[in-house]
């Protein structure tokens, strides 16, 4: 009997159907990155404050919990395709709402608070397809590359960002992230399809509140979220800082660090094994933080480079945490449960990204970042035990 090919990154775009997911997951990832960059360099220009830059980078982090905790069972509903389409369309109006070039900051953080109750559900809804689309023995896989291509796209969306806002200003780059918003929702249309999805509850606000009481009961899962959450948020309050720290080059900083994230995803999703990337899981989130400790003491630039790629390649630790999560969750229930992941994930971000500019206004960015980078370090040391117990080690 001949044995099957193991799944490759190859044979997963073949499938259309992922590769519209997958595709439209690109154009999205470009299109927030470039608008959000845009964003803070307006803000920054606008306010000079450390604090709001960062809120403007990253605050609609905290409206992705909100929606994780009140509509996030829509990620579970009947039909997930034309959910995800009228999610696309409500993200192109927040977008091309950011590209008025009268509107005052005020209007702009209460646009970037919609849109990122929408990117919540958005996220949600997508990993719940996702489910649908690929066999569960090929979801690591499947995650992985979406993850390479979120590092790799953010890449291209700070250096396009940084450049469109020197060339255009940061309304031009707000109008070609609203273009890239519009070829992902082609995407959607034309290569997903409608899944009839047999629900057992109707998704709203009471069905969210009993699944999210659930997970967070699980001790394994509850042990799993923090580590998924809260050391990756901290990491994201550095980055938060690095306007502020370096203005002239943050988007390369940054883009040092996208490419370090992508580096991480490729080995531990395609290379390593399910057991090898459990056992590493802890070194991965020690690497997430260390490396940026050494920012508050103003290194070189070279230096300040290096440290940011090295530390994102932590980013990947990420992965065998989603792995067990999924494997600890009901399947009835998985997008909801990945959208709370992703959105507490994200709204960590924020969190982290409020701690490190409030902590800006007290001490220069660069110590700001290290004690951001040490409190990382702390957590995952902390928990260290609850997450292997999770893990079954």
């Amino acid at each position: 009997m001949q044995l099957s090919s193991p799944p490759t990154y190859r044979s997963l775009l073949a499938n259309a159907e992922f590769f519209g997911l997958y595709a439209s997951f690109t154009l999205t990832t470009a299109a927030t990155t470039i608008s959000g960059y845009a964003l803070g360099s307006l803000v920054h220009a606008s306010t000079g404050s450390p604090l709001l830059t960062a809120v403007a980078m990253y605050g609609s982090t905290f409206a992705t919990v909100f929606g994780a905790l009140t509509l996030m069972s829509v990620a579970d509903g009947s039909n997930p395709r034309r959910t995800l389409l009228i999610l696309q369309l409500l993200s192109l109006a927040g977008i091309s709402a950011q590209a008025i070039s009268v509107l005052p900051v005020w209007a702009r953080f209460a646009v970037l608070l919609v849109l990122g109750f929408v990117q919540s559900l958005n996220t949600g809804t997508r990993l719940g397809l996702l489910n649908h689309v690929v066999p569960l023995e090929q979801y690591a896989l499947a995650r992985s590359l979406m993850n390479i291509t979120s590092g790799g796209m953010s890449i291209v969306g700070y250096a396009i960002g940084a450049a469109l806002v020197v060339a255009l200003s940061p309304t031009g780059a707000f109008v070609v992230s609203a273009a890239i918003t519009v070829a992902a929702t082609v995407l959607v249309a034309a290569l997903v399809r409608n899944h009839s999805v047999e629900l057992p509850r109707r998704p709203g606000l009471r069905t969210t509140w009993t699944t999210n009481k659930d997970l967070f009961s699980h001790a394994g899962r509850r042990a799993l979220l923090i580590n998924l959450w809260v050391p990756n948020g901290l990491v994201v309050g550095c980055e938060s800082l690095l306007i502020s720290y370096d203005s002239r080059h943050a988007g390369v900083i940054l883009a040092c660090g996208s490419a370090g994230m992508l580096i991480g995803d490729l080995t531990v999703g395609r290379v390593l094994t399910i057991e090898r990337r459990r056992a590493l899981s802890f070194a991965l989130r020690l690497l997430l933080a260390a490396p940026l400790a050494i920012i508050a003491l103003h290194p070189p630039l070279w230096l300040t480079y290096l440290a940011f790629f090295v530390a994102s390649v932590g980013f990947a630790a990420t992965l065998p945490l989603q792995e067990r999560l999924l494997e600890l969750t009901p399947s009835a229930v998985r997008g909801q449960v990945q959208g709370v992941e992703s959105a507490g994930r994200i709204g960590w971000q924020g969190i982290g990204a409020v701690l490190g500019g409030a902590l800006a206004l007290l001490v220069p960015p660069a110590i700001a970042i290290g004690v951001l980078a040490v409190a990382s370090l702390l957590v995952t040391i902390g928990t260290r035990p609850f997450v292997a117990h999770a893990h079954g080690v």
